[in-house]
């Protein structure tokens, strides 16, 4: 679908529009003559001074419109359009300043790429006004049907960027459930392996009690067959010393009988 743009010639509306005073007709008929030959920036200046002549000027306002229309300068022509709502304009031109001013905003919200995102649904408002004055306007029709189905695709766009913003938020909540899980059980290994090492100390340490208290038991029996063979020793020695003594005994009483 295509955009169908402004079809109001300015110098056939200029007729049509009131009489207007002699410097203001003037400024008119020669933008009308800048615009015809496409020169716009040249049919501007002589709308803006058809408005310095007449500050209330139903044709140079309109006009001017139009010609900063065709030099992509939507904002000033929404201004422009926008102030013949209020103007004396009759109702032979408010249908059309409606309709211009509906593709001023509409241009300007599709080249902002929906910055303005206000643009759009009052381009919508200016069509429907301009069907309200005629309604047989088979432009402001099409260009109302356009309007809206932009809005559509903006929904849908939209709806699909939040849809993409759902998943990508349930996905990464999903993986932030995963990381926590997983430090639990990293935090769960983590303590069962202090728990092991706790309990592997304390069974070396009661091995090593153990493994002491054998040692000493070892020692002890050591000692004591020491000690046993040391009292062997000593009554061997008393037994020899006996013998001993009884020897020399025997050998003093022979000696005295010799």
């Amino acid at each position: 679908m295509k955009l169908v743009t402004a079809v109001i010639l300015v110098a056939s509306l200029a007729m049509t529009l009131p009489v207007m005073g002699q410097g203001e007709r003037k400024y008119i008929r020669h933008g009308n003559k800048q615009y015809d030959e496409k020169n716009y920036e040249g049919a501007e200046i002589d709308y803006r001074k058809s408005l310095i002549k007449e500050g209330s000027s139903v044709p140079g306002r309109f006009n001017l419109g139009d010609a900063v229309y065709r030099q992509n300068n939507y904002p000033e022509a929404i201004r422009a359009f926008d102030t013949l709502r209020t103007s004396k304009a009759g109702k032979d031109v408010l249908p059309q300043a409606y309709y211009n001013l509906g593709n001023s905003l509409l241009k300007y919200a599709m080249d902002s790429a929906g910055r303005h995102t206000q643009a759009l649904p009052a381009s919508i408002e200016a069509y429907k006004n301009a069907l309200r004055y005629d309604p047989n306007d088979q432009d402001a029709k099409y260009n109302l049907t356009y309007a809206l189905k932009l809005v559509q695709q903006q929904q849908d766009q939209q709806n699909q960027q939040n849809q993409q913003q759902n998943d990508q938020k349930n996905q990464q909540q999903k993986q932030d459930q995963q990381k926590q899980d997983q430090q639990k059980q990293d935090q769960q290994q983590v303590k069962q392996q202090q728990n092991q090492q706790q309990q592997d100390q304390q069974q070396a340490q009661q091995d090593q009690q153990q493994g002491q208290q054998g040692q000493a038991r070892q020692l002890s029996k050591e000692d004591a067959a020491r000690m046993l063979e040391a009292m062997q020793n000593d009554e061997k020695n008393t037994l020899r010393k006996l013998r001993e003594k009884n020897i020399q005994a025997v050998r003093v009483k022979t000696d005295k009988d010799w």
